[in-house]
């Protein structure tokens, strides 16, 4: 059974979970931990040593038709929800970022086409995909990083094509693929309308016009084409531009929004992964006459990663729908989560192999030393398709709009209230509606009051129905983590209304307050998916993430480790705060145990069921 007989056409969902894609691909690709299995642990780990690309495995993945959910349904594919989409990359992640990366490419050198293309352009192009051609994206140059304006591949007008001269470089599967969309200056003078996209078939360039660069040897995903390509005088038809000429920087910058939100799959598959395996570790090591999960820093360790994790997780949902639902905001909402989940997962995979101490980098003792190829390979992910700095730079670049956006209460908080109801349907996608700025604010940020509303009449009806003020089951210690985030928000809100920070040389204060700008976000995020879907979830969810939704326990622990990172650690311990991280630490054994994944939705994963309860000496922590 493939991908496409399983999941319906158009990707729809079926079955008994919300995300029955990805449990389709997992079942297809078979148990990660079996060495005999095409997509395994020990075979992608084999082939970084070698720095080899995973070419049997990307085949495999083919067969099933996962290229098909990189080509919008319109254009002839199966892509028509961004939020299955992010699912299904971070079930390919949670087993190999280099696979994910590598294979996932395409969806980002298709990008621009989805965007801007014309519809013959764009059904061309899906055609090529579904058959397996691989697509880049030519952007980066040599000299010039993220400084787009300044890229120097110069494509002069000569009759009916274009003569493309000059050299794109660390560029994913430049030499893999077929075809690419180049950034190319088009104007002598460049400027922000000096700039084109043209779709580049390789294999239709005369000889000689062009050569494939050497592959650039990486810390991390070494067996990723990471290589570039050389242009000398290479003739592209005219018709080759993707929308209209002088248009390509905005194409550009808006495909991005969608291709930043859907890295948030990457990391989220890494942290998943390196969360496992330091829980199985720390619940099977003994040391000083204790196994390491009792330790109280342990737990707290893993604690602490799980809320970050269900964090990154919440607002990468709210994302991915807001593709569909907030559209004009995502300039806001893509610089936000890929800025905030690769940086959050950086620091979680850093906390856990602390965990693990110095197994885990000894390739022979535990686990095959995955959790430093996870810890290496991840790191990228917060470098390309803007790293920090830019998206950092992007919610400066909007403060002005955004302050006085939250003082008037405006931001499209249906499409908000929208992206928040998992029990919604989606709209389709209009690429059309993409901007490059939030002229109204953001809807996630204006929705905040309205969910604390919510939050508070549910404290006060005793949260599950069994709990006062004070018991552990309550909401009242989420409640007061919300209304501490609020005062956080209208604190944050005020001082950027103000501001007009040149960029990129904004001071350094002007980037401390974006990120806690991204922070409060992430909280608003995470408290309206909690006030939009705690009943339906508690009641109809499944395994151990229905039990996540039924006291507020993961909302209490998510905005708890918000409020640390805006406002830093606090004086006085809060033993509400303590009693939710210990409930979330026996959630996330209890989704190991029934071989789940530890998510706000269930999944059910790949692979024999163990009873590690019994190894870990009959306590699940």
């Amino acid at each position: 059974m493939t991908g496409l007989d399983g999941a319906g056409r158009n990707g729809e969902k079926q079955g008994r979970t919300r995300y029955r894609l990805a449990e389709l691909v997992e079942e297809y690709l078979g148990d990660p931990a079996d060495a005999g299995t095409v997509f395994s642990y020990a075979r992608c780990i084999a082939l970084d040593e070698r720095e080899e690309f995973p070419a049997e495995i990307c085949r495999g993945l083919d067969a099933w038709g996962v290229p098909e959910y990189y080509v919008p349904a319109q254009f002839g594919g199966r892509l028509d929800d961004y939020e299955q989409m992010v699912q299904l990359m971070r079930a390919l992640a949670r087993r190999d970022l280099t696979v994910a990366i590598g294979h996932g490419k395409t969806y980002l050198g298709a990008a621009c086409v989805w965007v801007a293309g014309s519809r013959e352009q764009a059904e061309r192009l899906g055609a090529q995909i579904r058959a397996g051609r691989l697509v880049s994206l030519g952007l980066t140059e040599r000299g010039h990083g993220s400084d787009l304006l300044a890229g120097e591949v110069a494509g002069d007008k000569d009759g009916a094509h274009y003569r493309v001269t000059g050299e794109k470089w660390l560029i994913n599967n430049a030499t893999r693929g077929d075809l690419l969309t180049l950034l190319t200056r088009t104007e002598p003078d460049g400027g922000p309308r000096g700039f084109s996209v043209l779709l580049v078939d390789k294999r239709e360039l005369a000889a000689g016009s062009y050569r494939c660069l050497a592959k650039v040897r990486t810390h991390g995903i070494r067996g990723a084409d990471i290589s570039g390509i050389a242009f000398d005088g290479a003739l592209v038809p005219g018709e080759a531009v993707v929308g209209a000429p002088g248009s390509g920087l905005e194409t550009v910058l808006k495909a991005l929004q969608l291709t930043r939100i859907l890295c948030s799959a990457l990391s989220l598959g890494a942290g998943d992964h390196a969360l496992t395996l330091a829980l199985d570790f720390v619940r099977e090591r003994a040391l000083y006459g204790h196994r390491l999960i009792e330790l109280p820093k342990t737990r707290a360790a893993l604690a602490a990663s799980a809320a970050d994790l269900l964090m990154a997780e919440a607002l990468a949902v709210t994302a991915a729908r807001a593709v569909h639902t907030l559209t004009e905001e995502l300039s806001v909402v893509s610089a936000v989560v890929k800025y905030l989940v690769p940086t959050e997962t950086d620091a979680l995979i850093a906390r856990l192999s602390g965990q693990v101490g110095a197994r885990a980098f000894l390739k022979e003792v535990y686990a095959r030393g995955m959790i430093q190829k996870i810890d290496r390979d991840h790191r990228v992910v917060g470098i390309f398709d803007g790293n920090t700095q830019v998206n950092l730079s992007a919610l400066i670049s909007q403060f002005g709009m955004l302050g006085r956006g939250y003082a008037r209460g405006s931001g499209d908080t249906g499409g908000a209230a929208a992206a928040f109801d998992l029990g919604s349907d989606l709209p389709a996608f209009a690429p059309e509606r993409l901007s490059l700025v939030a002229r109204s604010g953001s809807g996630v940020l204006a929705s905040l009051p309205d969910s604390v509303s919510v939050l508070r009449e549910a404290a006060a009806r005793g949260g599950s129905g069994r709990g006062a003020p004070g018991s552990p089951d309550s909401l009242y210690g989420a409640l007061a983590a919300a209304e501490l985030l609020c005062e956080s928000a209208e604190r944050v809100h005020a001082e950027i209304a103000g501001r007009r920070d040149p960029v990129p040389a904004a001071e350094p204060r002007a980037f401390e307050l974006a990120r806690k700008y991204a922070l409060c976000f992430a909280g608003a995020a995470c408290l309206g998916l909690w006030a939009r879907n705690r009943d339906a979830e508690a009641q109809a969810g499944a395994g151990a993430a229905r039990h996540l939704w039924r006291d507020g326990t993961w909302l209490h622990a998510t905005l708890d480790r918000v409020l640390a990172k805006i406002r830093g650690p606090r004086r006085v311990p809060d033993t509400g705060a303590a009693a939710a991280y210990e409930r979330l630490l026996n959630h996330l054994c209890a989704a190991r145990d029934r071989g789940e994944l530890f998510s706000l939705l269930p999944l059910a994963l790949t692979g024999p069921t163990t009873d590690r309860r019994a190894r870990a000496g009959g306590t699940p922590c």
